[in-house]
């Protein structure tokens, strides 16, 4: 359906997630990949959403060839924990001490999605809160050693095992917490189709 609207225009999906990859799939979207480079730095007195934002507009700044019909999507997701952002884990030792952090808590997962084509640009973005287990040792090693999370925000995918026995309760969106709130990219883009 949106497909048909979209018809005009050339999507280009500006991330190297399999998951939000196949989330365009999922969605009847026909786009193109392009990938650029970003340096994903932000101001620390930003917060929460803002911090999202920031970075999905930031990953659409590098792109200064947009052809008419064009429209970018860019996003980012990080995990929201006593007052931090935690991002992706540098090693397993910080994977394992992040999931840690979490275990028997409840965290805030962000993601904005930013909709960029010529003279237009819109950011859009979802909040879902998780509660965690209380996780072993065991457990957190299992999954790290395993399932190898250093691409992830807080060093966990929802989908992946740790998703199916960690979690006590969610809050909003599931498919925020995998990277990309859908029914609020289908609901972006059919309005700006509409325009």
């Amino acid at each position: 359906m949106l497909k048909e609207i979209l018809k005009n225009h050339n999507l280009i999906l500006a991330s190297g997630s399999p998951r939000r990859q196949d989330f365009f799939k999922k969605l009847d979207l026909e786009y193109t990949i392009d990938v650029r480079e970003v340096e994903e730095v932000f101001s620390e007195n930003l917060q929460r959403t803002a911090i999202t934002d920031y970075l999905a507009q930031l990953k659409a700044s590098v792109f200064k060839d947009l052809q008419a019909q064009d429209i970018l999507v860019t996003s980012d997701t990080i995990v929201w924990f006593e007052d931090k952002a935690i991002g992706k884990p540098k090693d397993p030792e910080d994977a394992k001490q992040m999931l840690r952090t979490l275990s028997g808590q409840m965290h805030e997962v962000f993601t904005s999605v930013c909709f960029t084509s010529r003279g237009y640009q819109k950011t859009v973005h979802d909040t879902t809160k998780v509660w965690f287990k209380e996780l072993t040792d065991a457990e957190i090693a299992y999954y790290v050693e395993q399932y190898s999370p250093f691409d992830k925000a807080g060093s966990y995918g929802i989908q992946d095992w740790l998703g199916y026995i960690a979690i006590d309760k969610i809050e909003g969106c599931f498919f925020n917490v995998m990277g990309l709130p859908t029914r609020l990219v289908y609901k972006t883009l059919m309005e700006i189709a509409k325009g």
